[in-house]
């Protein structure tokens, strides 16, 4: 028998903690049983992103970089340039084997002039000799003559003469004969024989005799 005011004391006392507890934090809520993502549920999205999942950068630039290899024009225009290089490097080459060429051609020319005329500098000196004493004259005068033509067109240079100033590197001082008030450096003053070069070759140096200039 109960009275006013008492509870049965078979009957459980009413819970107040499910009243008490704020929703969403104790109980599922009706989309998370369902399996469906809500406002702050990620788990849709992560498996959205291993199905599949948004482009990555690499994956754009792949692309962007194909579509670039691809293009004719750009493929042309590299084209042209790699041959327009290698044209500019044969040329360039060719210029640099001619340019050899002509120079090896023209010491060959050389060389062999001066084998041919350096044995002649000899007998140029005998005419040399027989001129100062007067012995040119008649026939052999016009032999002589022609021989000299033929050897300057040739390209043996005759060179030395009396008041050029010394050079060591043309000429060959066989003696000095003293001081000479009236120059200023070591000049030629007898040259006892005539140099000869071919071009910027010397055959033989000018053998000279020199004067001092004052102390």
């Amino acid at each position: 028998m109960t009275s006013e005011g008492h509870q049965d004391e078979g009957t459980p006392p009413e819970s107040t903690d499910s009243a008490a507890a704020p929703p969403g934090e104790g109980d599922v809520g009706p989309e998370r049983q369902q399996g469906t993502a809500g406002p702050d549920d990620t788990t849709g999205v992560d498996n959205w992103l291993e199905e599949g999942g948004p482009v990555e950068p690499s994956d754009v630039a792949e692309g962007d970089a194909s579509v670039a290899e691809a293009d004719p024009v750009a493929e042309a225009r590299q084209e042209a340039a790699d041959r327009t290089a290698d044209l500019q490097r044969l040329q360039a080459e060719y210029l640099n084997y001619k340019r050899r060429v002509d120079r090896d051609r023209e010491l060959v020319k050389e060389n062999a002039t001066y084998a041919a005329l350096a044995p002649i500098v000899e007998v140029l000196d005998t005419i040399d000799r027989a001129r100062e004493h007067g012995e040119v004259d008649g026939g052999f005068k016009v032999v002589a003559d022609q021989l000299e033509r033929t050897v300057a067109s040739s390209g043996l240079v005759k060179f030395g003469e009396p008041g050029d100033a010394f050079d060591p590197n043309v000429h060959e001082a066989l003696s000095h004969v003293g001081e000479d008030p009236e120059i200023e450096v070591t000049t030629v003053k007898v040259v006892a024989k005539a140099g000869y070069k071919i071009g910027e070759r010397v055959v033989r140096a000018a053998q000279v005799l020199v004067a001092e200039p004052p102390a």
